[in-house]
């Protein structure tokens, strides 16, 4: 059986799960013992939409008030004063460095995990779970401990010369360790649901492990793929725990965004603080356009794939 056939297969699999999960919810709207009253159903969706109000719109709508309302002329001096641009260079470094690595460990450590068992498989999976369960503020401090003057490597580092420690590199590493689960993690249940059938059929036809992982493996997680990118990166924007305990809060030099954001509005900057917060907002709006747009994608190609199927 070849991998067209598999393919085949699942894109039945698919649409049969479609009309399943379609007739069951069907049911369960009919059926009187589970379907509940108009009042209820108005009374939770209210419950939802006053909350999304209160904690998630106001706040969003707030910061771009208070940002723009000496005018625009204070809004864009705010933001092209020197540590701002600092700032927001220093916060695209680290997640241009950041991402990327992050995508390769996620990638690696996703096929891994789901195509091939090996002994410390567990392991390696509370590993990736690890930066979830420790507070971004104690990863800080281990590198503290780590690369700082007095930690177990500092010395070596000051005798060659080289800064971790309330510098770019100690940034770059905290930002790395809090973020690099987010691939890992969307990739993993999505590959173990996906089974080894297909990878083990181009295997049987000839091809290489590696022209399996690139035109067998990647192009069924493409949109899981991009869609963990895309959460690693605002994370990595957004980080303020982990960034605050390692960068010295040295300004125009070691200061992030976030970072940026705290020590102006500790001044009472407020138009100046809630300008670099707006560029923030901003960018979880995209983040949130670009998610949506994966997940419709997503679900559009599923839908062409168990259309054509059937």
């Amino acid at each position: 059986m070849d991998g067209e056939t598999y393919r085949k297969g699942e894109i039945m699999a698919a649409a049969i799960s479609l009309h399943i999960g379609a007739s069951h919810a069907e049911r369960y709207e009919s059926n009187p013992a589970t379907r509940e009253s108009d009042w209820v159903k108005w009374m939770v969706i209210g419950i939802s939409l006053t909350f999304f109000t209160l904690f998630l719109l106001l706040p969003l709508l707030v910061v771009f008030y208070e940002a723009l309302r000496k005018g625009w002329d204070a809004y864009l001096i705010a933001l092209v004063e020197p540590d701002a641009l600092s700032a927001v260079r220093l916060t695209l470094t680290a997640a241009i460095i950041s991402v990327p690595l992050n995508l390769a460990f996620g990638v690696a450590a996703a096929w891994a995990i789901a195509k091939f068992d090996f002994p410390g498989k567990s392991f390696l999976i509370t590993l990736i779970d690890l930066p979830f369960s420790v507070s971004p503020v104690v990863a800080g401090l281990i590198f503290v401990l780590v690369f700082g003057r007095n930690g177990w490597l500092g010395s070596w580092f000051i005798d060659n010369d080289m800064k971790v420690i309330f510098a770019v590199p100690g940034i770059v590493l905290a930002t790395i360790f809090v973020t690099f689960p987010f691939v890992a993690r969307e990739l993993i249940p999505l590959m173990e649901a996906q089974g080894r059938d297909e990878e083990e059929a181009s295997t049987v036809l000839g091809a290489s492990g590696w022209k399996t992982f690139w035109h067998v493996t990647i192009p069924n997680v493409k949109w899981g793929l991009l869609y963990g990118v895309i959460l690693c990166n605002a994370r990595a924007m957004g980080e303020f725990g982990a960034v605050s305990v390692v960068s010295g809060h040295i300004r125009g030099e070691t200061n992030t965004m976030p970072l940026h954001v705290e020590i102006v509005y500790s001044e009472y900057k407020f138009a100046a603080a809630f300008a670099v917060a707006s560029l923030l907002a901003i960018l979880a709006l995209l983040t949130l356009v670009i998610k949506s747009f994966i997940e419709w994608r997503a679900a559009q190609t599923a839908r062409e794939e168990a259309d054509d199927g059937s």
